[in-house]
């Protein structure tokens, strides 16, 4: 079962993603952190490609419903 994430809504959960990518970067964390914040970020991206995959699919159908 996948991990839930804190975040509330996608930019939420961007800002987390960058973050991590900030502490990773400038070697703020220890190997025991690292770990779980992989964990975490893999988690975040999985949230992020949902949203955007519904995001997508919900404009695609208003464009085509506008065409008909």
């Amino acid at each position: 079962m996948p991990r839930k994430n804190n975040a509330k809504n996608y930019e939420e959960a961007i800002a987390s993603l960058q973050d991590i990518l900030k502490q990773v970067e400038n070697n703020e964390l220890g190997i025991d952190q690292l770990a779980e914040k992989l964990k975490e970020a893999k988690t975040l991206i999985a949230y992020c490609k949902e949203k955007l995959y519904h995001t997508d699919e919900e404009i695609r159908k208003i464009l085509d419903s506008e065409e008909k």
